[in-house]
């Protein structure tokens, strides 16, 4: 689906899904370091639909499986929450909240506006990029600026098998490191380091369903399989093979939005 999007927005969304639940199976939340917009709808013509903003994710949470006709979710690339969202997103952080709630009338009208689009999801991505290309526009030289060494950064923090530390970081995008921290806290929400564990343990979860622990914990930075297990212990609630081979932590009730 994110091939569906203009290229104008493209850059600013990290990927764009159409999600279908199956209420017979839990639902897994996994840790996120980014910011998503949900619109899900159980109604079969969407008109019961509803636009949430989901804030990073520290850790992962497990619900019962439920029944929706639509789901559309983009995940916003690091740094473009506050610009296109226009509040601080480590305000979001384990949040889940109405987009009318930041929003106000503009966030009710497009929430109304995507729940008379039915239950195609292109549609629903079309009415959004429209109510997002206006914010993209408005951004200052500032905000640009502040764009590139988020971007840069989160490139650079990405999981790899020698991971830089966030000093290096720092000096390699010739700023000083307190600043990047600065500027990487309030783009996105988390610190650097908790954004690079983040990202690792969800790159476990990507490439080790086979059970190639070893060869996956190297691959992504950490020191040896006993320290990838512990992470991913800490981060999903259970260890990878628990996890992989479906045994996971009891769900719990949603709670109201």
């Amino acid at each position: 689906m994110t091939s569906a999007m203009s290229p104008g927005l493209r850059p600013w969304i990290a990927g764009a899904s159409v999600i279908r639940p199956d209420e017979r199976r839990a639902l897994v939340h996994p840790p996120d370091a980014a910011t998503a917009l949900v619109f899900r709808a159980a109604a079969e013509d969407g008109r019961d639909g509803r636009l949430t903003v989901v804030g990073p994710r520290t850790r992962a949470s497990y619900f019962p499986g439920k029944r929706l006709r639509l789901c559309v979710r983009l995940r916003l690339s690091p740094g473009a929450a506050g610009v296109l969202l226009g509040v601080p997103v480590r305000a979001l952080v384990d949040r889940a909240v109405p987009l009318a709630d930041l929003w106000g009338a503009a966030g009710d009208r497009l929430e109304r506006d995507l729940g008379r689009a039915g239950p195609d999801p292109f549609r629903v991505l079309r009415r959004i990029e429209t109510e997002l290309a206006p914010r993209i526009a408005a951004r200052t030289t500032a905000d640009a600026g502040r764009d590139r060494l988020l971007r840069a950064a989160a490139r650079a923090l990405a999981p790899r098998p020698r991971s830089e530390p966030v000093a290096a970081v720092a000096r390699r995008l010739a700023v000083s490191e307190r600043h990047l921290r600065e500027v990487f806290t309030d783009g996105v929400g988390l610190s650097p380091k908790r954004f690079a564990r983040i990202e690792r343990v969800r790159t476990v979860l990507a490439h080790a369903g086979d059970g190639r622990f070893a060869q996956v914990a190297a691959l992504t930075g950490y020191y040896d399989q006993s320290h990838m297990t512990a992470d991913f212990h800490s981060l999903m609630g259970v260890p990878p093979g628990a996890f992989f081979s479906g045994r996971l932590p009891a769900p719990r009730p949603c709670q109201p939005v």
